[in-house]
């Protein structure tokens, strides 16, 4: 299976944006990125805007319900919020949705922040395996893998690798 290029999704993903915005007379919006791969395409979609608005970064570990399972993870980071959730147009962006677990939890973590106008979801890839209701707004490609494949996505720059977990 061949990946698409995440340059070309981020492009596309800034003028449906755009487009999914207006119709809705969201003119303001606030941004912000799921640590880490969600941060990375987050910039990425913000400099194809041409926008200059600050980033909110959220580190979703605390709020995961599989959280006790993994464990603390090293890296776990305190969110940066550097604006108002509270009556605010938010775009929400991630790298991959897979389970919608990740997203539930950005979601938990947002609404004790405050309660926002709006949500938008914006992901780089819907593996299209939800296990929650949830899908994005705006979406660059949809992949479906098989069982023991994954996507992973580096950073900053982009680049997307297909994992056999088989292997």
């Amino acid at each position: 299976m061949s990946l698409p290029n995440p340059a070309e999704l981020v492009s596309q993903m800034a003028t449906r944006l755009d487009a999914y915005l207006a119709k809705r007379g969201i003119s303001d919006p606030r941004f912000i990125g799921i640590r880490t791969g969600g941060v990375w395409v987050a910039q990425a979609l913000l400099k194809e805007l041409g926008s200059h608005e600050p980033l909110g970064t959220l580190d979703v570990s605390f709020y995961r319900d599989d959280f006790s399972q993994s464990g603390l993870h090293p890296q776990v980071r305190p969110s940066a919020l550097p604006f108002e959730i509270e009556g605010q147009h938010l775009v929400l962006i991630d790298d991959v949705l897979m389970s919608g677990r990740t997203i539930r939890a950005a979601m938990n973590e947002l609404f004790d922040y405050g309660r926002p106008a709006s949500v938008t979801l914006v992901c780089l890839l819907d593996l299209d395996a939800g296990e929650l209701p949830i899908r994005p707004n705006v979406v660059g490609a949809t992949l479906s893998l098989a069982a023991h494949e994954r996507v992973k996505l580096s950073g900053p720059e982009l680049a997307l690798e297909l994992q056999d977990l088989a292997l």
